[in-house]
């Protein structure tokens, strides 16, 4: 089992990013998927869960309105739409299987600065 995050970057308050993560080793259109992030000094947060077909299944209180979360089963790919980002949205943002809680991938950076 791998997953691969990639998108992240320096973006200013306000602003968007589209992360993405691409998964192998099982058979991904069969699992929900999930995101977590990572924020400096604390533990590594669940953000955003998506069932099997694209439908939303979770969004923590400190995303939701704001973040979305999509895939395409042909790609095994999972996506986060990040809009309207905030200094405290800063953070190592990682995917992984709903079920699995392992195998974390390297995540990717996604800074919110002015």
């Amino acid at each position: 089992v791998q997953f691969v995050e990639s998108g992240g970057g320096l973006v200013q308050p306000g602003g968007s990013l589209r992360l993405s993560c691409t998964a192998s080793g099982f058979t991904f259109s069969s699992y929900p998927m999930s995101w977590y992030r990572q924020r400096p000094t604390e533990e590594r947060e669940l953000i955003a869960q998506i069932g099997t077909a694209g439908n939303s299944l979770y969004f923590a209180d400190s995303v939701r309105g704001r973040f979305s979360m999509s895939r395409n089963n042909a790609l095994n790919t999972v996506y986060l739409q990040m809009n309207s980002l905030k200094p405290e949205d800063t953070a190592i943002y990682y995917c992984n299987r709903y079920d699995l809680g392992r195998a974390w991938g390297p995540g990717t950076q996604v800074t919110v600065s002015s």
